[in-house]
């Protein structure tokens, strides 16, 4: 299962980040990555920095399995390796189809002179951050074949990585670009999960 985990990881990296940014160039000449020169120490930097940890310890996770670390005892069973199994496809599959939704507005990371449309539609209808939705089932997924700790580290850095994102860079930035488009949108749409994570109100 180890083996596995890791060819679906790496081949989830190649789709969703390489052949993405290429996909993006071609359609528009930008590869959609922003912030390269990131101030140290700021929120983004931080949230990138817990990211690439995260990436990181994704790869060593089924990488120690195999070379002999012992899973965490209450997940190593047949039906969580499974599940894991089930839902790290399905998130990687949806990971690919929320990017899809975002067209040319795809981006990796905030420029917050940049005004790009905002996209309320496809994936986007039902939750916020979709991308980051599918990622962390993706995680999850990924965690759960192989239930080591070093898997379960990246799992919380996954999800500490994209709260941070989200919630401190991105959603403040939406709301300064898009103002009251974006609020009426956050306001009936939720964050992560359909309904859960709403603004409280429109903000004008």
């Amino acid at each position: 299962m180890a083996l596995t985990a890791l060819l679906i990881y790496l081949a989830w990296l190649a789709l969703a980040f390489g052949v993405r940014t290429w996909v993006q160039w071609r359609r528009t000449g930008d590869t959609g990555f922003r912030g390269a020169n990131l101030p140290r120490g700021s929120v983004q930097w931080w949230a990138r920095l817990m990211f690439t940890a995260a990436l990181l310890a994704g790869v060593a996770g089924p990488a120690a399995e195999m070379a002999g670390l012992a899973a965490v005892g209450a997940l190593d069973t047949p039906a969580v390796r499974g599940t894991g199994l089930v839902l790290a496809l399905l998130g990687a599959l949806a990971t690919l189809a929320a990017q899809r939704s975002m067209g040319a507005s795809w981006r990796v990371g905030v420029d917050e002179s940049e005004h790009t449309t905002l996209v309320t539609t496809g994936a986007f209808a039902l939750v916020r951050n979709p991308v980051f939705t599918a990622m962390m089932i993706t995680a999850v997924g990924l965690a759960a074949m192989v239930p080591n700790v070093v898997s379960l580290a990246a799992l919380l850095l996954t999800f500490g990585a994209i709260e941070l994102q989200v919630r401190v860079v991105e959603e403040p930035y939406l709301l300064r670009t898009h103002g009251e488009a974006y609020g009426r949108y956050a306001a009936t749409v939720g964050r992560f999960l359909p309904g859960l994570g709403r603004l409280g109100q429109a903000r004008r």
